[in-house]
């Protein structure tokens, strides 16, 4: 087992590197100029505040160059400093974590928590009326892009009928009083009501697919013929689907997870523009906006640190589901 944790992250760490030039080259090659961004607002900015600018940043260097630096610099977890904001891009992208990752979390939560018994209950009731439909209303949020399904809700349930809000993790303020002067309970009350929309909007997808996942995958279990023999023990239908059928899809499903859940933390940049939430999508939209350079880097080696970290925990977790499996 220790040797091959030691060899996938070693395989981890030169794909990482790989990601990361690959991401450094296509900012540093795209088209426009950070530093005439910057002088935009000044109508008496000249050449040589434009080349201050610009050695200030180390833009002078070759893209080589600043790569090796870039590289070196995150050894000691150095991400550099925003140009945007000009402080620390940790804590620049420490600040959007959390609207991002509660978001992620609850829904993936509900996704899983509703796909599992819809998808097993689907899959013995194949062919049943439940299972007839659910297929169409999963079929239909899965077609549907989450951004229509959030243009509804803010058409209809924020701006037409004004039962939720629309934007922001929390009000300024609730009937004159400001939102940091609200009891607990009050701030705890006015965030749960901002976060229905959004989170509804992340679920959706996942619950479409994980449900039909679970689905398929328990179909092709129940025709093996090991549930068959047990069947034929005399174990009761619940004991069959619930302890020997539905573990032997926990695989396939495990793994759906160790690629998706990367993508719910790292944010939804159509989502969070929609529902100005200030969360990493919108933060990465607005670094791209602003060729940001570190933050984006920043961005990057996150996403894909955490996509290999979640791949690796979920081949591991393989093991704990399936002890017939070894990493030997």
């Amino acid at each position: 087992m220790l040797n091959y944790i030691i060899r996938r992250l070693l395989i981890g760490l030169v794909t990482l590197v790989g990601i990361t030039f690959v991401t450094f080259l296509t900012i540093g090659l795209a088209p426009g100029d950070v530093v005439e961004l910057m002088l935009q607002s000044n109508e008496n900015a000249t050449l040589e505040d434009a080349e201050r600018i610009r050695k200030s940043l180390g833009l002078d260097q070759g893209l080589g160059t600043r790569y090796l630096k870039w590289l070196g610099s995150i050894l000691t977890l150095d991400f550099g400093e925003s140009f945007l904001t000009n402080e620390p891009v940790t804590s620049y992208i420490g600040d959007h974590i959390w609207p991002t990752a509660s978001v992620g979390i609850i829904s993936l939560a509900c996704a899983f928590l509703l796909s599992i018994p819809i998808g097993i209950y689907s899959a013995v009731r194949e062919g049943g009326w439940f299972d007839r439909c659910m297929s169409t209303i999963l079929y239909m949020l899965y077609s549907v892009p989450s951004y229509v399904i959030g243009m509804v809700l803010i058409l209809y349930i924020s701006l037409k009928f004004d039962w939720l809000p629309l934007m922001g993790m929390n009000s300024d303020s609730i009937d004159g009083v400001p939102y940091k002067e609200l009891s607990l309970f009050e701030q705890f009350t006015d965030s749960a009501r901002h976060y229905v929309l959004i989170t509804i909007c992340f679920t959706a997808g996942s619950l479409a697919y994980y449900s039909r996942f679970v689905r398929q995958n328990l179909l092709e279990v129940v025709r093996q013929d090991y549930i068959r023999t047990a069947r034929a023990k005399g174990l009761s239908e619940r004991r069959v689907i619930i302890h020997h059928a539905f573990r032997n899809t926990l695989i396939p499903f495990i793994s759906l997870l160790g690629l998706t859940l990367p993508f719910i933390l790292g944010g939804s940049v159509i989502l969070e523009n929609m529902f100005a939430w200030p969360g990493i999508g919108r933060l990465y939209i607005e670094s791209v906006y602003a060729r940001d350079l570190p933050t984006i880097m920043g961005l990057n080696f996150m996403t894909a640190s955490l996509v290999l970290f979640f791949t690796l925990l979920a081949d591991l977790a393989y093991g704990l589901v399936d002890p017939r499996i070894s990493h030997d």
